[in-house]
Formats: C-alpha cells, structure tokens, sequence
C-alpha cells in the first residue's frame, strides 16, 4: 500500500508540474500558496509542517516565492522576533489562474469512483495522515 501511495504522489506531482509550467512555480511551491491562502500568517516553520516539506526546503522555497513577488514576509504584531508569510495579490492571482486546471485533475484521479467512494477514500485518506501524524506513545 504505502508503494501505491508513492506512486500516486508522483503522478500527481507529475501532473501538477505540467499544469503549473507556464506560470514557472512547482507542485511544492503551488502547495505552500495554497497553505497560506487557508492559513496566513504562518512562520516559514509552520509553512514547511503544512506543505510536507522540510524547514530546509521552504526556506529556499520561502525565498523562491517572495523574490517573484508571490508571497510577503513581515514582522509578527504579537511577536516582533517572528516573521510571518503572507500571500500577496499576485499570489492569490497565480491561484486563481489554476485553480480550474487543479480541479480538473483531482476530478480525473477520482473520474473512476462514485460520489460516496471518492468521499470515502478523502475520508480514509484524512484518517490515514491523522495516524502518520500523530506523536507515538511513549
């Protein structure tokens, strides 16, 4: 099971990296604009924990992101040691740009299920990453 999660990882990163090509931003830097458009004002460590990438990673991705003007970087207001991420108008554009072509292909990977079997498998799917998630006991 975990092998066929793999490979349906790939085929979507794979589909996503074809759909984003023209606006020149990965599946990975899509991910994190997405994260912020539910979430604003993340750190970038908290950014990495919501894309599934590594803090090492989203630095050069946070970095990436706002040179192209996609996403701000400011001073927290409760912390101001901390800097927080937020999506930029350009950002919410380069969203809103895909956001049917993204639709589109989460609609052809479940075109083969009914409407209850692709709730289900969202359903199982959400429990599955909650069990992966979760610190084990001690």
């Amino acid at each position: 099971m975990l092998y066929l999660v793999k490979q349906l990882e790939l085929a979507v990163r794979a589909r996503l990296d074809d759909i984003l090509r023209p606006a020149g931003i990965t599946s990975l830097q899509y991910t994190a604009l997405t994260v912020l458009e539910r979430r604003s004002g993340l750190t970038t460590a908290g950014l990495a924990r919501n894309s599934f990438v590594t803090d090492q990673t989203m630095a050069g991705m946070v970095n990436a992101l706002e040179d192209r003007g996609l996403i701000s970087r400011q001073h927290d207001q409760e912390d101001r040691r901390r800097r927080v991420i937020l999506l930029t108008d350009a950002g919410r554009d380069v969203l809103d740009r895909f956001r049917d072509e993204v639709t589109a292909l989460e609609t052809r990977m479940v075109s083969g299920l009914g409407p209850d079997e692709s709730a289900t498998l969202r359903h199982y799917l959400g429990t599955c990453h909650a069990a992966l998630s979760a610190r084990p006991p001690h």
